[in-house]
């Protein structure tokens, strides 16, 4: 059977535990060309994954509150409302569009694939393909739509993308690399970056050497997922090559792989001095992360102890209510706008109203499965959300599994609560 990367499939690999800098921090912000990121954070693009409404979803629950005293607010409400200077995510990316596809695309299809808002920004575009005029064309689409950079996928491991010379199927082939770069540098001025993998096997590590060729040829950045084509997304990432790339180029290098917490994040700032971090599967099951890494990095710049929140189910609960009534809101405007461009519902119509409600239970029941693991009766609640037929009943299941928590802790505080007064009743009587 042929094997397919899905995000499910990126499990961990007995995590590796580094040692804790007393000191490094994700740096507060870096700048790309003209464009200064705040703080030093990225959101991967991922493919299915960070649509507008998802990067919205992680820029909000990103949101962060910095009290007078300068020390992260530990109690500080999920449902704080502050401006987007105040998000612990500095950039967000969009999922990889193929430049092929949108060089041929009808203008109104195009919206469709770069539709982002303006609390998005700053954004990157991420594009794949390989050839290099169908690349610049589509760089330069991407620049007329107003994002704030450009990106070249020179990492998806997927075999559809690697057989059509794309993602890292590209690794193969640096001269015909150093021609997109060169083609698409010359044909936008907004940033330029590319986000690759080190090589195409362990026989095979060429992420040095691209690095140097990417800021020959003018690239603002680079970022490195510290695997190989051929590791998928299996093992550990291994930083060193980070470091290697870090070490050799001057522009800034975006390290990612393997950052699960915000000690992680630290960590790979301590052991590889990148200049930024980019996180990628962490991010749907703990939409969190990026408020905790600015929360830690405050506390430890205050006290020297990096704390942060956790989540409770009340704000995994309202997290996922806050990401489907996106879903559901981002399927009214996308109808509204169509109903604009035609006086009649026609079949077409009809069919691709269809199919987007289709497209939107199914995020619903993947966005739940991955924001349920390690939630204690998660399983069954996951087999109920993928046994639903409709968002409606994907909401019900949800609203009943936390109501049933929520009520069984209750009780059992107040068991607690009944067991502490007889305990100090019968204290009393043996005095």
């Amino acid at each position: 059977m042929k094997k397919r990367y899905t995000l499910e499939q990126k499990r961990w690999d007995d995590p590796a535990v580094h040692a804790m800098p007393e000191h490094t921090r994700v740096p507060a912000s870096f700048t790309i060309g003209n464009v200064k990121i705040a703080p030093a954070t990225v959101l991967a693009p991922m493919a299915g994954v960070t649509d507008t409404v998802f990067r919205r979803f992680i820029k909000n629950a990103s949101q962060f509150t910095t009290p007078a005293d300068g020390l992260a607010d530990s109690s500080a409400d999920v449902d704080s409302i502050t401006s987007n200077q105040q998000s612990g995510c500095g950039l967000i990316m969009t999922e990889f569009t193929s430049a092929d596809g949108l060089s041929r695309m009808r203008e109104t299809k195009r919206k469709r694939y770069l539709t982002y808002y303006d609390d998005e920004h700053p954004i990157s575009a991420q594009l794949f393909g390989s050839n290099p005029a169908t690349l610049a064309d589509s760089a330069r689409i991407v620049q007329d739509a107003g994002f704030d950079l450009v990106d070249l996928n020179l990492g998806c491991p997927a075999k559809r993308v690697v057989a059509c010379n794309g993602g890292s199927g590209l690794l193969r082939d640096l001269p015909l690399i150093e021609t997109i770069f060169k083609t698409v540098r010359a044909a936008v001025s907004i940033p330029f970056t590319v986000k690759f993998r080190m090589g195409w096997n362990d026989k095979h590590i060429v992420c040095v050497e691209l690095a140097k060729m990417a800021e020959d040829c003018g690239l603002n950045a680079v970022a490195l997922h510290a695997r190989t084509r051929e590791d998928g997304y299996t093992g550990q990432a291994r930083w060193e090559y980070i470091a290697a790339v870090k070490d050799a180029v001057k522009i800034p290098v975006i390290g990612n792989g393997d950052i699960r917490t915000p000690e992680d994040a630290a960590a790979m700032v301590d052991v590889t001095g990148c200049d930024a971090v980019m996180i990628g599967r962490t991010a749907p099951s703990n939409p969190w992360i990026f408020r905790q890494i600015a929360q830690y990095t405050a506390t430890k710049e205050a006290t020297g102890v990096g704390t942060y929140d956790q989540p409770t189910d009340q704000d995994r609960y309202r997290m996922i209510r806050t990401y489907f009534q996106m879903l559901v809101d981002e399927i009214a405007i996308e109808e509204r706008a169509e109903a604009a461009r035609a006086e009649a519902i026609t079949a077409a119509g009809q069919v691709a109203r269809e199919q987007r409600h289709r497209d939107c239970v199914g995020k619903m029941k993947q966005f739940a499965s991955w924001f349920t693991h390690g939630v204690p009766g998660g399983g069954a609640l996951r087999k109920q959300i993928f046994e639903s037929k409709n968002g409606d009943a994907v909401l019900n299941a949800i609203e009943s599994f936390f109501v049933t928590r929520a009520t069984s802790t209750e009780k059992n505080d107040a068991v607690a609560d009944v067991d502490e007064t007889m305990l100090a009743s019968a204290a009393a009587c043996c005095d």
